[in-house]
Order: C-alpha cells, then structure tokens, then sequence
C-alpha cells in the first residue's frame, strides 16, 4: 500500500511541473523547464485547435495562470512575464472566453441570477447532497482533491481586484479578504483550514499536490477566477464570481461538514466547512451590499459584466458537479486516475 507523506498546511514552494496531457502541454511543459531566452516560443496553432473543456487546453492555461501564484519547482521566474508564455495565454482566454459565452448563451439580469442561488432548494442533486445522503468516505476524499487546487489559494485571485475598486466596494470586498486569510491569525487562514481538513482524511495538503489529478472541469472552475483577476477589464466578472462563490457557500458548507462527519471526519476534517457556515453567511450580505451595491453606484456600467461572471461561476461549477456525480454514480473515479488509499 502506497504511504502518503501527509501535509497540514498550505503553504511551502510551488509543486514540480504536472506531466503532460497533449501535444499543447507538452511544448510548454518544455519550455519552462529550460532557461527563458528571447527565441522561445510554443507552437500557436495547437493553441487555436485545442478544445477549450479539454484536458490539454485547460492545463495549458493553468501553467500558464500558475506563473503568477507560486509557479513551479525550478521554472524561472522570468518565464512569468515572456513574451512567449503571455502570447499563448491570450489565445487560450480567448477560446476559453468564447466557450463561456456560448455555454451561458443570453446572460440572465444580475438581480434575478442573486435572487435564485438566494432560493436553496430542499432537495438539490449537487455533491454537498449526494455525500451527504449516500457518499462513501473515497468519495468525499475526492470531492476534497477536486476543490484543492480552488482552495489551497482560497481569496488569492480575488485580491487581485482590490486596488482596481475603491471607496466603499473596496472596504467591503477587503473586509470579507480578511476573514478568508484568517483575520490576523495565520493559523485560521481558510487555505490552511482546507489543508488540515484533507490531512485528517489522509491526504496531502501541500499546495498543488494533485495536480496530476484534477480533471479539466475542476481545472476550468480555478482558470476562470486567474482569467477575471488578471485583466482589468473583467473586475466585474471577478466580483460575479466571487459573489456567487459566497452566496452558495453557508448552506452547501453545512452539508459538507455533516457529510464528512458522518464519514468519521474528526474536528480538523470538518472546521474548514464550520468555518464557512457563519462567515459566509455574513459575506454574502457584504458581497451583495457592501460590494455590488456600492460599485454599481460608482460604475453601472460594470452590470452586465458582473451578471456575466456569475453566470459563468455558476455554469462551470454545475459542469464539475455534473462530471464527479455521473462517475461516482457509475462507482468511478472522478479523477484522473484512483487517489492513494490512506
């Protein structure tokens, strides 16, 4: 039986670089494992061929997101801002956004999209449901693989957005980041929370462990929040975002932590999930007041951008869903390939 060495926090260096999931991911694969020059280049046409839900577009993307987080093992540092890595990462957005915008098709108005994910329903299909009526504990170890890459940088794109508002948008959206980095208590930081969390159903914690792991679908959720953050131009798609984000986290979180209670999670597997049932309960208030409110009142025009994020949040996070409930009712994985048993 394989032993995981087993992680209890998020923080340390980046991961080593992912294996290879196509003809795209591997040129730049290679390239970033070689010194940054002034000739480097990657093969564009495979860029503009690739399937943007696929799994070679959407690591692709990652790698190229992952440079301006805690990148990669030995890749140097100076591939962040080459003109060869930002020249692929704009023809990969630009399939991936128009992807998003055929899939969300005519953009429901803001109000009425904040309204529904207000309305919980009683008997919902997502996996917060499922593992907590009928999954089994490899699932919930799944269910935690699939969110690490999302969590272990939890509050990190969205700090991004923080110098492009200002006034009371900004006060709020800060108030709400420092909650998600623990209020000054660095031990209370959410990414550690969900590393200590993964830990007591013996996984590793460290950042960027299953990378090798994590499907596409899982991948897209991650790509779009670095996507939104990085451009100016989608600070409202990144506010969409993360207000869809806290909206439907209080109620799913409960379910969660009764899940993996149930499960034989002990106190470090589920206080991630407590956590989150009383925080973002007041976030939610603060996102859809503190924030929307009083950005809308210094830029209307950003509505429509904001309405198009969450929408686009909410579409890729129900593709997730989608993908792990139909493996898991097949009693499949819904990784890549088996996680290690404890």
């Amino acid at each position: 039986m394989e032993v995981l060495l087993v992680g209890v926090t998020a923080s340390g260096p980046g991961p080593a670089l992912p294996q290879p999931r196509g003809p795209l991911t591997q040129a730049l694969v290679t390239l970033l494992s070689s010194a940054p020059g002034p000739g480097a280049a990657v093969p564009l046409a495979d860029a503009g061929t690739a399937d943007p839900w696929g799994e070679d577009h959407q690591l692709a993307l990652y790698l190229c997101y992952e440079l301006h987080y805690r990148a990669f093992t030995g890749v140097d540092a100076a591939w962040e801002w080459h003109p060869a890595v930002l020249g692929l990462r704009r023809v990969l957005e630009d399939a991936f956004l128009d992807a998003l915008r055929t899939e969300t098709g005519t953009v429901a108005p803001l109000a009425g999209q904040l309204g529904e994910l207000l309305l919980e329903p009683v008997d919902g299909e997502g996996p917060s449901y499922f593992l907590l009526r009928e999954g089994e504990r490899w699932q919930a170890r799944e269910y935690l693989v699939l969110r690490s890459l999302y969590h272990l940088k939890e509050a990190d794109p969205q700090s991004w957005v923080i110098p492009r508002l200002h006034g009371a948008a900004q006060a709020a959206l800060v108030a709400v980041q420092y909650d998600e980095y623990g209020a000054g208590h660095p031990e209370r930081t959410h990414s550690r929370l969900f590393a200590e969390m993964m830990a007591d159903l013996g996984l590793d914690g460290s950042y960027g462990r299953y990378l090798d792991l994590v499907p596409a679908p899982a991948l897209a959720v991650v790509n779009l929040m670095s996507l939104f953050a990085l451009h100016r131009a989608h600070r409202g798609a990144l506010i969409g975002q993360f207000a869809g984000a806290e909206i439907t986290s209080s109620p799913g979180s409960a379910r969660l932590a009764a899940a993996l209670e149930r499960l034989g999670a002990g106190p470090a597997g589920t206080r991630f999930y407590q956590e989150h049932v009383e925080a973002d309960a007041v976030h939610e208030q603060l996102m859809r007041h503190g924030v929307i409110d009083a950005l809308l009142q210094d830029e209307p025009g950003l509505e429509d951008d904001i309405a198009f994020g969450l929408a686009a949040s909410v579409l890729l996070d129900e593709r997730l869903a989608e993908h792990a409930l139909t493996r898991w009712r097949r009693n499949s994985t819904a990784l890549l390939a088996p996680v290690p048993t404890a």
